[in-house]
């Protein structure tokens, strides 16, 4: 079952800024890093995971970096295919995820884009919150994950959201 959605901390943004300066000191200074996913949402009720992205030169930047990630005890997760993603537990409990884009992707990243949508249309945010409620709600039931329960809503919104930009829809799920 997915850890239980709380809302909105304001502390966030604070968390979001020490991870991307831990990623930056035991990655590569050079990395851009952003902060993704719901928490980088105000006022949207999420699982308190911080989720940020970043931009390497390509995966071969990502390669050379990641042990002094590792060193700090991030370790390799996920079963997305189309970027590498590292996870970070404390006692047990995920608390960040870090995605790594290539740079020649990044103005097409769909987090990144869903996370504009969202911070710009407040009402599209409020469905995605009660799409991700359903979703724990469903999970809970066993009739689906949460992340499927919850993937028809992102997909129209993040199909919204590139459209806007003049971008074709993608499928918004790359899991293996």
């Amino acid at each position: 079952m997915p850890r239980m959605l709380v809302s909105y901390d304001p502390r966030w943004p604070q968390q979001f800024e020490e991870i991307a300066a831990e990623i930056r000191t035991h990655g590569s200074p050079e990395w851009l890093i952003e902060h993704i996913g719901s928490t980088a949402v105000p006022g949207m009720r999420a699982k308190p995971i911080i989720d940020v992205a970043v931009r390497v030169e390509g995966i071969d930047d990502f390669d050379a970096h990641r042990s002094g990630l590792e060193a700090l005890g991030w370790r390799r997760g996920s079963s997305v295919q189309s970027h590498p993603v590292m996870v970070f537990e404390q006692d047990g409990i995920r608390t960040r995820i870090a995605h790594f884009f290539p740079a020649s992707d990044w103005e097409t990243v769909n987090q990144r884009i869903l996370r504009d949508w969202l911070r710009a249309h407040p009402e599209d945010a409020d469905r995605y919150t009660h799409a991700k409620c359903d979703a724990v709600a469903v999970a809970a039931r066993g009739t689906s994950t949460y992340n499927a329960a919850k993937t028809p809503v992102i997909q129209d919104l993040v199909d919204r959201a590139r459209a806007a930009r003049g971008l074709p829809p993608v499928p918004v799920s790359d899991k293996a």
